[in-house]
This record gives C-alpha cells, sequence and structure tokens, in this order.
C-alpha cells in the first residue's frame, strides 16, 4: 500500500497496489527429441489463470508430446515449464499432480473391471494421506465418499455409478476420465482429445459439460473436432512440425491463411 500526502497535512490519500495475477502455466523454448527426430522445437507459450486454451495442429505436429512433457512424462531435451512461476521442469509426474496439474490420455485409461464409483473414489484418494484399509467399510472414509458422490452427480454419472466400466459406452467412460482428472480439484486441467471417438449427441453433451466446468480451472485442449475447439476456445495456439505456428482468437485463427492452407483447408 501507498501513502501520499498532500500540500494539505490533513488530506492523506492511500493507493493500494493490485498484484498482477502470475500466469497458470509458461512454455519456454521447450524441445523434445527423441534420437534424431524433434517433436517439439523451441516451442513458447503462456496460458493465464483461469483461461479456456485449445492447442491445434495437424497429425504429427507434437501435441500430444507437448502435453507429455508439461505433465512429466517425458522429460524436456531443452526449455523450461513454469506453473504459477514455479520451476517444474525436472519435476516428476507425480509431483506435478500434486501442484494441481491432471491429465486426460488420447486411448481411455480407466479400470474396465471396476464400477464407476470405484474408479473415481480411487481418484479422490490418490492424492491425500488417507490410505484404504481392507477392514474397514468404505462408508467410514466420509471426505472421500462426500467428494466421489459429488463427482458422480455433477457428471450425470449417479445412476450408473455401480456399474461396470466396461459395460459403458465410450462417450461415458470419456466423461468418468474428466471426473477422475477433477478428483482432486486441480488448477491445470490438460484434456488431450476428450471428443475422440465420440457420436455427436455425445460431442455435444461433453462439450456442455467442460463449459460448466469451474472457471478458476485454467484448461488446455487438444481437439481436432473445429467444432468443440471453436466452441470451447477463447484463445487459440497451432502447433505445425514441433514448431509454433500462430495464436489468437477464435476469429484470428479462422482467418489465418497459413492455418487453413496447413490444416483447415483451402479452397
Amino acid at each position: 500500500m501507498l501513502s501520499i500526502e498532500l500540500k494539505d497535512p490533513s488530506v492523506r490519500c492511500e493507493v493500494v497496489e493490485q498484484k498482477i495475477p502470475a500466469p497458470c502455466l509458461v512454455v519456454e523454448n521447450l524441445a523434445k527429441d527423441f534420437g534424431g527426430l524433434r517433436a517439439v522445437d523451441g516451442f513458447n507459450m503462456k496460458i493465464e489463470l483461469g483461461e479456456r486454451r485449445v492447442l491445434m495442429g495437424p497429425n504429427g505436429a507434437g501435441k500430444t508430446t507437448l502435453f507429455n512433457m508439461i505433465s512429466g512424462v517425458y522429460p524436456a531435451s531443452e526449455g523450461r515449464i513454469l506453473f504459477f512461476e514455479k520451476d517444474v521442469t525436472r519435476l516428476p509426474s507425480y509431483r506435478r499432480a500434486a501442484l494441481g496439474i491432471a491429465r486426460t490420455y488420447q486411448i481411455t485409461n480407466l479400470f474396465p473391471n471396476l464400477t464407476v464409483s470405484d474408479n473415481i473414489l480411487m481418484a479422490c484418494q490418490a492424492l491425500v494421506r488417507t490410505k484404504f484399509v481392507m477392514f474397514w467399510p468404505l462408508s467410514s472414509y466420509h471426505r472421500l465418499m462426500d467428494r466421489c458422490n459429488d463427482l458422480l452427480k455433477e457428471f450425470g454419472l449417479w445412476e450408473k455409478r455401480n456399474e461396470l466400466v466396461k459395460n459403458l459406452s465410450h462417450g461415458d467412460q470419456r466423461q468418468i476420465e474428466v471426473a477422475l482428472a477433477l478428483a482432486e480439484k486441480p488448477r491445470l486441467l490438460l484434456l488431450d482429445e476428450p471428443a475422440a471417438g465420440l457420436s455427436s449427441a455425445e460431442t455435444h453433451a461433453l462439450t456442455l459439460l467442460l463449459k460448466k466446468l469451474d472457471p478458476s480451472i485454467t484448461i488446455l485442449l487438444i481437439e481436432h473436432d473445429m467444432d468443440v475447439a471453436f466452441e470451447f476456445a477463447e484463445r487459440i495456439t497451432v502447433l505445425y512440425q514441433g514448431k509454433f505456428l500462430a495464436e489468437g482468437t477464435k476469429e484470428e485463427i479462422k482467418n489465418n491463411l497459413t492455418v487453413q492452407e496447413i490444416y483447415l483447408g483451402s479452397d
């Protein structure tokens, strides 16, 4: 807080300094090599708190490789990753998850022989100190059960909570994956093509669900479905051959001639 004294000593003006919130994610000169192949090459990106960002690019552009570096699956060959100004470049994936980075995968990554409720309950327990004891009933874990039940209701899965995951539709399984990623209330959610393989109705339902998520959660979404991408995004970043190509609003990306040529198609 700053104090300003005017000529009249009886008058004192106080100016409150407002701290600008730090960006949620900053990627600086990030690169990944696989032998002689450079999959991501000097990529830069900044995402603000609560932003809805879509990452686009043709197959092989390096989008999933970038996700794997941000989440800690792959170590970066060069560059660094800042999460709320903390350098997480060398942290393992479980440390990043504990800090608040969650993600989904292109291929459904669930326990098919467990119920919907059991899948979500394990995700709720994953990042807390509470451990399950085989002689204690699940009903005794009140906080975990309450969080699990809240997610089941939020994602419209309550009536299916006791069904085995393998018996559900692909659309339901995608919703469960998003629910698992949100189990510990992450600050950054990475969604890798969540609408892949869904019908038009399932895609629409998933898009509505994503738009209803807590606005304080920053979301970075990889998506090939243009309807989903343009409906969801506040800003779009385009990756091409492992390099940054363009960034802007939906309208700017739609009207970008280079993007139209290499990704959207040109007349």
